[in-house]
């Protein structure tokens, strides 16, 4: 990914950026060049550490650990239980995603896990599978 600062407000929002890297098969961050290079997430205009409008997007590692987790109850038919997770990021910022390829109540806070862009029928989504 290049350096392109995000406050290019020429193109696309940051939203669209990012979607549009997932579909590319890209996990990437915006990183603060003004306040030392803290990673920012949900992507955004303006970096909520400092107030500026340096963000640069960067290849995100992938690498996590659940800070959080849920299971989510549902019927068989509705897809069955579901965990959603709390991940912190190795570069800082945290998302909410889930852990994919155990059970949802084996999910457990401290977890190592890394990303991986799933296929959906609603597009891609960026899931998480232990490490």
């Amino acid at each position: 990914m290049n350096d392109k600062a995000s406050n290019d407000f020429s193109g696309p929002g940051p939203a669209a950026i990012y979607r549009d890297n997932l579909a590319a098969g890209k996990f990437v961050l915006q990183i603060c060049a003004a306040c030392g290079g803290k990673a920012v997430f949900p992507p955004r205009a303006m970096c909520p550490h400092c107030g500026s409008t340096e963000l640069r997007w960067r290849a995100a590692s992938g690498g996590g650990t659940v800070y959080s987790t849920t299971a989510v109850r549902d019927r068989p038919e509705n897809g069955g239980d579901r965990n959603i997770a709390l991940i912190d990021l190795a570069e800082g910022a945290r998302l909410m995603s889930r852990v994919e390829g155990l059970p949802p109540d084996q999910v457990r806070i401290g977890m190592a896990v890394k990303a991986r862009i799933a296929k959906t029928d609603a597009g891609p989504l960026l899931v998480f599978d232990p490490a």
